[in-house]
């Protein structure tokens, strides 16, 4: 019986056969034991092959993936999480207040889906909070995104969903990604009335979003062809798995277009001599907030890349 993974709640999971019925199902301990670097062995996207047992499901086979992305672990050291499989793209909901989200936020989300070959969307929301100051501000931001190649929206779900979004959701599996309150569950009530996902306030003291989505989940939304959007709880930090250092400008796409150009075949572009890339830099080629994550990233900085925030 084959099915797909839909939500994980810990120890069972749900999971929406072929013929549209959700039926529980657990995991036998040996799948646990076969990537001692990954802290679940399952996610949500994940297509499994079942077997009756009892009332519920056990889990036989989990069906090879097509990709899936992982952050570092936020509870297990030296651990990776995998958030999603078997996704197509990705959309990262940033506000720049209430909550706030830094641009080195964004990056190493956008560097993660490089690393996975996974296409990704910048959507600002929460437009209605910002003065015309801030708007313009944003939107250069924006266009430095668009010159690197992502396709990125400000809007304001409470005011309306532009038609745009509903453009890069059909016919796929999106997984919605960004920080507690910053507005993952209002898209999907604005797309789907029907589901009334749980959405709360910012906290006032803090500022930012309060937790509602606990679990992963994805959900099938009322479109012809089918599409599906993943909702992932609201993560404070997004620590990027460890990646050779050598590897690491692959993966911003402006980095890897000039790397050919230096001198050195190994250049990490701190401080070797006739590197194309910190030329491009002093010439303003390269954004120095973008410069500034790449070597947060390379220098393994996990705390201070919260303050690489948006340059009013």
């Amino acid at each position: 019986m084959d099915g797909v993974i839909i939500k994980s709640t810990g120890s069972w999971y749900l999971v929406r056969l072929q013929d549209g019925k959700e039926v529980k199902a657990r995991l036998p301990g040996r799948f646990k034991l076969e990537n001692k670097k990954i802290s679940n062995p399952i996610a949500v996207g994940d297509k499994v092959e079942l077997l009756p047992e009892a009332e519920n499901f056990l889990i036989e086979v989990i069906t090879p993936r097509k990709n899936y992305i992982v952050r570092k672990s936020p509870k297990k050291k030296h651990f990776a999480h995998m958030i999603a499989a078997n996704i197509d793209q990705a959309v990262l909901i940033a506000s720049h207040k209430r909550p706030r989200t830094s641009l080195g936020f964004i990056d190493r989300f956008l560097v993660t889906l490089e690393a996975f070959r996974i296409p990704g969307y910048l959507l600002i929301n929460k437009s209605d909070l910002y003065s015309k100051e801030e708007q313009t501000a944003l939107r250069g931001i924006m266009e430095l995104y668009e010159s690197i190649g992502y396709q990125t929206m400000m809007t304001s779900f409470i005011e309306e969903v532009p038609h745009q979004v509903g453009d890069w959701l059909q016919a796929k599996t999106t997984l919605l990604s960004g920080h507690s309150g910053a507005g993952k569950s209002t898209l999907i009530n604005a797309i789907d009335p029907s589901l009334q996902l749980k959405t709360a306030e910012i906290s006032v003291q803090h500022k930012q979003g309060q937790h509602t989505t606990t679990f992963a989940e994805m959900f099938a939304l009322p479109t012809e062809p089918e599409s599906y959007i993943i909702d992932t709880p609201g993560i404070k930090g997004f620590g990027v798995v460890d990646f050779e250092a050598n590897e690491i400008g692959d993966y911003f796409p402006e980095i890897f277009a000039l790397k050919q150009d230096c001198k050195f075949n190994n250049c990490l572009h701190v401080n070797e001599p006739k590197c194309a890339v910190k030329i491009a830099l002093e010439e303003g080629g390269i954004a120095p907030s973008r410069y500034r994550s790449y070597l947060q990233i390379l220098a393994g900085d996990e705390e201070n890349y919260r303050t690489n925030s948006y340059d009013f």
